[in-house]
């Protein structure tokens, strides 16, 4: 078939692909190994009749009108703005760290204009490396090391079962930090959820009459079988490649779904735990869906070595071997037969708008190459 193209994966990445592809007059084929779409992006109504996201909360957020535009013609959408509470000292505070936060913690009356003088105070008296080579010295520049051993340091062992000087400093970059009261977890112009679920958007999107989907197939146990003009995966970066240069470490989760017969369990839909407990953070997910009911369903987080892949680990040793795999895949991809697109496929965390910008941008360019 001249305009066969396969995606390997039916998350945003494969969503959008197969979307645009479509209606650039291409005949997609969808390969899933789960046994349904939209990825880990994945929500359903459990048996309790609680809209809960299956693979942990995902909540969007962008500053792209494109990205936005473009999801909205596939769904309406609950205008909800993200907070999270983090559980240290006995106390819930706001996270990220703000005016509130640093007075609750160190029992102080500080105006809006003295925090970014506290803080740097704070890191006046802290000692680091400078630049950051690493996870912890680079938030310890930002916020010192009382508030990094308060929020970051335990929180970080317990995510990624490494100490935070194994890490990137470039995670860090992900760490806001406010010097007003503003408690929202982003400041993104355009926030929310699909009203009816990320599943039924991705159901919309993929709703073409030029895109078939097939669930329950590994793309490897069929490779060999299709001839497509392209393949888009969206799949682990060291599987494609056979693990030539060796294994990249993926964290996973242990997710953990409670329902009580109360209208909530806490005060904001996610509260970290950095210090206490073995989970990271629990989740409630009516206070993001709107949803009403006298039930209300929580999902405790333990980080797990293996399982479901669902964060790169970003160490000096996993960044080689990335490095050396997308040396691969830009070979490969200037042949115009693959393209390689997400978190998994590209070894890098991106949030859901930075994974549809990265689809727009990989496939536009390459639609201009097929004219």
């Amino acid at each position: 078939m001249k305009n066969f193209v396969l995606i390997v994966g039916s998350g945003l990445a494969g969503a959008t692909s197969a979307r645009m592809l479509a209606e650039a007059g291409f005949r997609v084929l969808i390969v899933e190994k789960l046994n349904h779409v939209a990825g880990h992006a994945y929500d359903e109504f459990n048996e309790d009749g609680i809209l809960i996201h299956t693979y942990g909360p995902h909540i969007f957020h962008t500053k792209n009108r494109s990205v936005f535009e473009f999801m909205s013609r596939f769904t309406s959408w609950n205008y909800y703005q993200h907070r999270v509470l983090s559980y240290v000292d006995g106390m819930y505070v706001p996270f990220p760290i703000n005016r509130d936060t640093i007075s609750q913690i160190f029992g102080i009356d500080l105006s809006i204009e003295k925090v970014n003088e506290f803080l740097s105070d704070e890191v006046k008296h802290s000692e680091f490396k400078n630049p950051p080579v690493n996870f912890e010295d680079a938030v310890i520049s930002q916020v010192g090391r009382r508030l990094y051993e308060k929020f970051f340091m335990n929180y970080t062992k317990k995510q990624w079962n490494r100490m935070p000087s194994e890490l990137s400093s470039e995670i860090a970059k992900r760490i806001p930090t406010r010097s007003n009261r503003d408690g929202r977890y982003f400041s993104d112009p355009y926030q929310g959820l699909p009203l009816h679920g990320y599943t039924k958007m991705v159901e919309k999107m993929l709703d073409h009459p030029d895109i078939s989907i097939l669930t329950n197939c590994d793309y490897f146990e069929i490779k060999s079988e299709m001839k497509p003009v392209m393949t888009v995966y969206t799949g682990k970066l060291d599987e494609f490649f056979g693990k030539i240069h060796g294994d990249l470490e993926y964290r996973s989760l242990k997710l953990d779904f409670r329902t009580y017969r109360q209208e909530y369990y806490q005060p904001v839909s996610v509260v970290n735990y950095p210090n206490d407990y073995d989970w990271t953070r629990i989740t409630e997910f009516k206070h993001m869906t709107g949803q009403k009911s006298d039930l209300t369903t929580v999902c405790y987080e333990y980080p797990l070595d293996s399982g479901e892949p669902y964060y790169v680990v970003m160490t000096e040793e996993n960044a080689n071997k990335s490095k050396l795999y997308m040396k691969e895949v830009e070979n490969i991809e200037k042949s115009g037969e693959y393209l390689f697109i997400g978190r998994l496929a590209e070894y890098r965390y991106y949030n859901m708008d930075e994974v549809i910008a990265r689809t727009f941008n990989k496939m536009e360019e390459w639609l201009r190459r097929k004219k």
